[in-house]
């Protein structure tokens, strides 16, 4: 591969790490520069999901240090995620993108609108919701239908799993992503087991995008616990507008 193509897949994962570490979304940019290099669709995700797995336990780790994780939620919605991403991950070969992105276009736009409409969601948290049915729903949505969604996908899961949080256990939007990184790590290594054993992985390239994930990760982390809810609120609709964007450029002008 070319000098200058690593090098604009290096900068790549740095800035994906940063947009996962505050609001997820990171694969908007890193699986696009990985698919750029003309590798098969399957080895670009498997390769992105290598990296981001570095890159989320990370940035997991930094917000622990700081900010309270949700573990009721996090710890089984992650073993959950494991089975069911790569689930997703072994669907991934024989399910078309083409058939999933006119959804997941409706899904960003819903999200894009209920946020905005919604100033106050996110900005504190509301203890009230957090119910036990509503705990239950939480590590379903997060573990099973947002995992297997990775698997099988992937882009926009860290926005997804914020929401869900917010919306459902009345979390914080720093929160909410402290606690949707504990889920992210399980979704990216179920997924990665299952991309590593069918030999999709490109192992050099993954290890060195990594260890830039990995720093742009943890500038992301300290950033969004310095800067706050409202600071976390506005990089998700701007990752969220560019998210439609970009599948409704893939969808309409592939």
């Amino acid at each position: 591969m070319p000098l200058d193509q690593i090098l604009v897949l290096l900068v790549a994962a740095a800035g994906a790490g940063w947009v996962d570490a505050v609001v997820g979304g990171g694969g908007l940019l890193q699986l696009p520069a990985i698919l750029m290099t003309g590798m098969p669709t399957v080895e670009a995700m498997a390769t992105n999901k290598f990296s981001s797995v570095f890159g989320t336990t990370s940035a997991a780790v930094a917000y622990a240090r700081s900010t309270k994780v949700d573990r009721q939620v996090a710890i089984p919605g992650a073993a959950l995620a494991v089975l069911c991403a790569g689930l997703g991950a072994w669907a991934a070969a024989s399910i078309s993108a083409e058939v999933l992105r006119p959804a997941v276009m409706v899904v960003l736009l819903a999200v894009a609108a209920f946020v905005t409409l919604r100033p106050a969601l996110g900005a504190v948290p509301v203890p009230h919701l957090r119910t036990r049915p509503r705990v239950l729903a939480a590590v379903a949505a997060a573990g099973v239908v947002i995992a297997f969604y990775d698997g099988i996908m992937g882009p926009g899961t860290g926005t997804f799993l914020i929401i869900a949080f917010t919306t459902i256990l009345g979390l914080d939007f720093v929160s909410a992503s402290a606690s949707a990184k504990i889920i992210n790590i399980g979704t990216n290594v179920g997924a990665l087991m299952v991309f590593g054993a069918q030999g999709h992985v490109n192992w050099a390239l993954g290890l060195g995008m990594a260890v830039c994930n990995v720093a742009g990760a943890q500038f992301g982390a300290r950033t969004a616990l310095k800067r706050g809810a409202s600071f976390v609120r506005i990089v998700l609709l701007c990752v969220v507008i560019a998210m439609v964007i970009r599948l409704g450029w893939q969808h309409f002008a592939g």
